[in-house]
């Protein structure tokens, strides 16, 4: 609600010295009458009486109302059309068993995972998917604009349902595969391990040169601190890993190349802050051009409140002049 005029609710002033107007009226017209005592008439006034003292407030409200309507007040409907030029994003993620290692809190699963659903809220107008690796590289959810799936689906990300190993190569083509077809004008990758390419028949320079040829975009992180890390070492019998300290190895070169072919860029994240950061620039490095229409339409309310004021007016002259007549 907005009021196009309101300069007239200055008109409100008026009431106080109106109502003392009123009563010294009403002083004036009726006479004074001097009795011992009210003892015999208490209790005694009527329900005419009792309303005929609601007429000057209805009087009151008859002219609040009209000043309202003076004041032109409009109801804002506001309309937005967005029209959105999104960008295709596909997450490459690597789920091998050193994403267990702990020198993040509490590894670095669960933090790429928390984060990538961050990055995955703050994109509403682009169209994102998501694909796993370890020993072998699986295409976990296709381009989708429904967001829900996609945290649903890295939220339930584990290491050991896929063969162990780092097959780079495969989770890079996974994801170029997905987007070869893509019609948008903007493709990108991110491309997160934490390790050195040690299988697949897919070479990942070679991934990197097929994305390249088709457009797409290679943003690589590479996660891990620097030194030792307390890492998986082998698996029990149980499914369970057996942690110890071990030398954290990243081939930063090669994900450096891809990135720099493609026209991306290579991050390092060394801790949970560092990769909150990373992503954070990629989000302001790749901006969804968004174009907003704002059609507003306003929707006229003074009738409504003029009617309002002259029915108060109304109702007070006529039980005024007939039911709650008084006699001067």
């Amino acid at each position: 609600m907005k009021f196009l005029h309101p300069y007239f609710f200055l008109l409100l002033l008026l009431l106080p010295i109106l109502a003392r107007w009123y009563w010294q009226q009403q002083k004036q017209r009726h006479a004074a009458v001097t009795l011992p005592s009210l003892q015999g008439i208490a209790g005694m006034e009527t329900l005419k009486a009792k309303l005929r003292r609601w007429l000057p407030i209805i009087r009151a409200l008859g002219f609040v109302a009209l000043v309202v309507a003076l004041a032109r007040p409009q109801l804002v409907l506001k309309e937005e059309k967005i029209k959105a030029d999104g960008i295709d994003i596909m997450l490459s993620m690597d789920l091998s068993s050193s994403m267990l290692a702990q020198d993040f809190e509490p590894n670095r699963l669960e933090v790429s995972k928390k984060v990538a659903i961050e990055f995955v809220k703050g994109r509403p107008h682009d169209r994102i998917g998501l694909v796993v690796f370890a020993g072998e590289a699986f295409t976990q959810c296709p381009l989708t604009t429904d967001h829900r799936i996609v945290e649903t689906f890295l939220e339930q990300l584990e290491c050991g349902n896929l063969e162990d190993g780092t097959a780079i190569g495969m989770g890079l083509a996974g994801a170029v595969n997905r987007l070869k077809k893509s019609p948008a004008k903007s493709k990108v990758i991110i491309l997160l391990t934490d390790g050195v390419n040690n299988v697949g028949y897919f070479k990942p320079l070679t991934a990197g040169e097929l994305a390249k040829e088709l457009g797409i975009k290679v943003y690589a992180i590479g996660v891990g601190t620097i030194g030792e890390a307390l890492t998986p070492v082998s698996r029990l019998s149980d499914g369970s890993f057996f942690l110890d300290y071990a030398q954290v190895e990243i081939d930063e070169e090669l994900l450096r190349e891809i990135a720099r072919m493609t026209g991306g860029q290579y991050f390092r994240a060394k801790n949970n802050q560092d990769l909150r950061e990373v992503y954070k620039t990629i989000d302001l490095l790749e901006k969804t051009e968004i174009q907003v229409t704002t059609i507003k339409k306003y929707s006229e309310e003074f009738p409504r409140w003029a009617l309002l004021g002259l029915l108060f007016l109304l109702a007070e002259f006529v039980l005024r002049q007939t039911w709650l007549r008084s006699l001067p």
